[in-house]
């Protein structure tokens, strides 16, 4: 039985009344929605270590799952790294399942009902997010517009566009996927904590003026804000970009978004400029090939909930006379890119040469589709990197002393010298994430690399890149752990092991 009523037919609800036009094609995009949901479902069932589970094993026509409880669930071979929506059904005990909410409840697994409120939530908001989308006739001139055709959100993540707490009007209003204009609230406050240059427009007098998503003024905040400047949103929503080539504004948005609740610490503001300041510093060891976008500005009214970041447009970086464009690697595949194995693995290339250079000297990126950005040639040639959003980078004090680089004055998460926690930041989003799902699949995602990493440097990091398993985020097993901090994570095949399928 259908869960009653769920969120699909309350969407559509809401649908007929604020947007009757988009009804039917929001209808007619729920199967699609559904199969892409339960793949990114079933990829986690397939690889992510979770507790129930207690063997896998290949079949004449698929995968065969053994529960602990004595139950089998068979579904189609599970390629970890392919984006494809390539499961229509999976058979619990012989029951299909064709949507990935009512196999959750039925596996009834701890925390299950609550994971599957949100896969229910990321189903209907992704038929949403395809429902009505326009046909383009005109090809974009910005990384932004390149990152708003980004319509299925997460390629890995079962909630990759659950947005609980958000209205279809909201959803509407604010998903970049659908192109709106957005209009920022600002917010005067007397007591704050300042790092960088807060902008002159963003102050009144004495005091600073705090621009708010207007999702966290109607939800979270409570408190009144005036009117302030328009702005496109980008792939992560509460971070959107100024007109006219103007700043990047980072916002806080105290919803969980896929997984994370999208506020933004006082830590991350307080730490904001050393950490721009000393990552601009390394990747100008990179010969050019990775710029980052500089936090001009952040601030914090010392609450999670009340706090913005201002940072550079990747645009700085791109040279348009010359025909250069910035897109961000979750943006590729619209483009048409990669238009060969021969570009797939150039950028490839580029990638790992960027990310293992940095990760020698000390820097471990969180290089995923969404934080890094390709500067292409007017041919659409891969040229250099651009890397936006530091808050979540790690930084090793051991392995920059090898190379006689002065520490920066930092503490907390952040400071690391433990090997697995760096190569898992680093690999974990740049190969088996913006890598991988640029492939699409692990095949393609095998010649890349194994064409790339001829010519690589043969750092320290390099070995365990092609011979052991390929670290990614467990994102179903952090949904079914609600009590536990931190990340965990799976070990996935890897393409380049002569034992990976």
């Amino acid at each position: 039985m259908h869960p009653s009523p769920s969120a699909e037919a309350e969407l559509a609800g809401e649908l007929d009344g604020a947007r009757p036009d988009l009804s039917a094609s929001y209808a007619a995009a729920l199967p699609g929605a559904r199969a892409a949901v339960l793949s990114r479902l079933w990829r986690a069932l397939a690889h992510e270590p979770l507790p129930w589970i207690a063997r896998r094993e290949p079949t004449a026509d698929g995968l065969a799952l053994h529960l602990t409880d004595g139950r089998r669930l068979h579904g189609p071979p599970a390629d970890p790294y392919a984006t494809a929506a390539y499961v229509a059904e999976v058979r619990l005990d012989g029951r299909a399942y064709d949507r990935a909410a009512e196999l959750l409840r039925a596996l009834g697994v701890p925390h299950g009902d609550a994971f599957a409120a949100e896969l229910d939530h990321s189903t209907a908001s992704l038929a949403l997010s395809r429902a009505g989308q326009p046909r383009d006739a005109t090809e974009p001139a910005t990384s932004w517009e390149w990152e708003q055709r980004v319509v299925d959100g997460h390629p890995y993540h079962p909630n990759c566009r659950s947005r609980p707490g958000f209205s279809v009007v909201e959803q509407l209003a604010y998903g970049p996927e659908h192109r709106p204009l957005v209009r920022l609230g600002l917010v005067a406050v007397d007591d704050c904590l300042v790092r960088g240059e807060w902008p002159v427009w963003l102050r009144d007098g004495k005091r600073a003026l705090i621009p708010v998503h207007p999702w966290q003024s109607a939800h979270v905040l409570g408190v009144p804000a005036q009117d302030g400047p328009a702005a496109h949103p980008l792939m992560a929503l509460r971070t959107l970009a100024l007109p006219d080539g103007g700043p990047h504004v980072k916002t806080a948005v105290s919803a969980r978004l896929t997984s994370s609740v999208r506020d933004i610490s006082v830590y991350s503001v307080d730490t904001s400029a050393t950490v721009s300041d000393f990552v601009e510093s390394i990747a100008a060891r990179t010969d050019g090939l990775l710029r980052v976008t500089r936090t001009l500005g952040a601030i914090s009214a010392h609450s999670p909930d009340l706090a913005a970041v201002v940072r550079e447009s990747p645009e700085t970086y791109a040279d348009p006379a010359q025909g250069e464009r910035v897109v961000p690697v979750a943006a590729l595949p619209v483009t048409g890119l990669p238009a060969s194995p021969a570009w797939l693995a150039e950028f490839t290339r580029l990638a790992l040469t960027v990310g293992l250079r940095l990760l020698d000297l000390g820097v471990a990126l969180e290089a995923h589709g969404q934080n890094l950005l390709v500067v292409l040639s007017s041919t659409g040639a891969p040229l250099r990197l651009v890397y936006r959003d530091l808050a979540d980078i790690r930084v090793s004090p051991a392995r920059l002393a090898r190379h006689g680089i002065k520490a920066p004055e930092l503490a907390g998460r952040i400071v690391t010298d433990e090997e697995t926690t760096l190569r898992r930041k680093l690999f974990g989003s740049l190969v088996a994430g913006a890598l991988a799902s640029t492939a699409g699949s692990a095949p393609v995602l095998r010649a890349a690399l194994e064409t790339a990493v001829r010519d690589l440097p043969n750092t320290p990091d390099l070995t365990p890149l092609r011979e052991e398993p390929l670290p990614a985020k467990a994102l179903t097993l952090m949904r079914l752990s609600p009590g536990l901090s931190g990340d965990r994570w799976a070990l996935l095949p890897n393409p380049l092991s002569e034992t990976c399928s």
